[in-house]
């Protein structure tokens, strides 16, 4: 199950916040439901120096709170979103303190890094995989361009933005025009019954 390890990636990146286990020892003993999607849950207890541990089967939640699907892409991708989009229901004290973490707590990868392979090693292993992420998404958006314009301009399967701008304009002034046309088929009515 993957409970466990990622239970133990957020204990590491909590064991590097002490502000983050400072918030967190406070609320000892309490325990978080964690609720994905319709079949994964999560009941997991805050210990004594503010880390995570799983709680026994059955134990009541002091908070529980219902993540969206996608979930786990939103904790890497963006974390301060992550809780905006949940269901919570319980200690409000101890939701907003664990969304507090959640949208503040930070990987330091390049130091984690650094103790395995050295702060050169880990340093330009970081950058080339950042250059990489960017080179990925530059790339994806080229394609996008290229695939857009080949359906606006080479198959015309896809109407181009200012050929719907002019029909919508063209529409409006059709509208207007027929408006105005009923205005004056309306007043001729009423003079020809007159």
């Amino acid at each position: 199950m993957l409970a466990r390890p990622a239970l133990a990636l957020v204990n590491h990146l909590l064991t590097s916040e002490p502000w983050a286990r400072q918030r967190l020892v406070s609320f000892a003993g309490r325990t978080a439901r964690l609720q994905f999607g319709e079949d994964a849950a999560w009941l997991l207890r805050i210990s004594e120096n503010g880390l995570f541990e799983i709680a026994e089967p059955g134990t009541p939640a002091t908070v529980s709170i219902g993540l969206p699907d996608d979930a786990p892409a939103r904790a890497l991708i963006d974390s301060a979103s992550l809780f905006s989009s949940a269901t919570i229901s319980g200690s409000a004290d101890l939701a907003e303190t664990l969304g507090f973490v959640v949208r503040n707590l930070r990987w330091d990868a390049e130091h984690d890094l650094s103790r395995l392979f050295g702060d050169v090693l880990a340093r330009r292993g970081l950058q080339l995989a950042k250059d990489l992420a960017r080179w990925q998404i530059h790339g994806v958006g080229k394609l996008a361009l290229g695939v857009a314009e080949y359906l606006t301009e080479e198959d015309a399967a896809i109407a181009r933005r200012r050929d719907v701008e002019s029909f919508c304009t063209e529409v409006d002034a059709l509208r207007d025009d027929l408006a105005r046309f009923e205005k004056r088929l309306g007043r001729a009515e009423v003079a020809w019954k007159h």
